[in-house]
């Protein structure tokens, strides 16, 4: 799933913590549920207004959840409403999605003076492969020029959106003709998706400019 895998670049698989602000992972997380559905043909995005198309539930039950939700808020129709709002859970609701598929564990770390930290991440060494497995094969296709699906170009557009290019592409500074392609790979998406990678991309530096107030 396009969110899982965006969670996998955007969390460091030895300890579980962002890459990122939190605000900018929540919101890139946010956008890739979002398009899942878009994928899926079940909502659209147009000049901003975010468009329920299919109302049948999919199959994934994270989906199905929001889905529910855009079906019960039809008065609520600006995307960038609801990409803050999904935001403020969505890190924990992809984690618990791939905590049930097995791809990370629960694990409760403790911290000083008593307290404890529960992370969602990696844990086995199949699963720290397969997580760190997110971003190299990002990268990979990027240095040999192969041709992305719309999934995989969604992703780039998340990860170009908030912030996460430099570690997608660490390792890889001697190909800097793929900085030069990335925006004509987000301008190829359709433009739903585009609308939600920009959307992000706003949300994310005003998120981030607020933080440094």
């Amino acid at each position: 799933m396009l969110a899982d895998q965006y969670y996998l670049i955007a969390h460091e698989d030895r300890t579980g913590r962002s890459r990122l602000h939190p605000r900018a992972t929540g919101l890139g997380l946010a956008a890739a549920l979002l398009a899942e559905l878009v994928l899926e043909g079940r909502i659209a995005v147009s000049d901003g207004d975010l468009i329920v198309l299919d109302r049948r539930p999919p199959r994934d039950a994270l989906n199905h959840d929001i889905l529910d939700l855009l079906n019960a808020q039809p008065q609520h129709r600006d995307i960038r409403t609801w990409l803050a709002f999904l935001a403020q859970d969505s890190a924990l609701r992809v984690a618990e999605r791939l905590m049930r598929v097995g791809a990370v564990e629960l694990v409760t770390k403790r911290r000083m003076l008593g307290t404890t930290q529960t992370l969602y991440m990696p844990n086995t060494a199949r699963q720290r492969n397969a997580a760190a497995w997110a971003s190299t094969r990002v990268a990979n296709m990027l240095v040999r020029g192969m041709e992305l699906n719309v999934t995989d170009r969604m992703l780039v557009g998340l990860v170009v959106s908030t912030g996460l290019t430099r570690h997608v592409m660490y390792g890889f500074e001697n190909y800097p003709h793929i900085y030069h392609a990335l925006p004509s790979m987000i301008a190829s998406l359709p433009g739903d998706l585009q609308e939600l990678v920009e959307c992000t991309e706003a949300l994310v530096g005003s998120a981030l400019a607020v933080g440094r107030r």
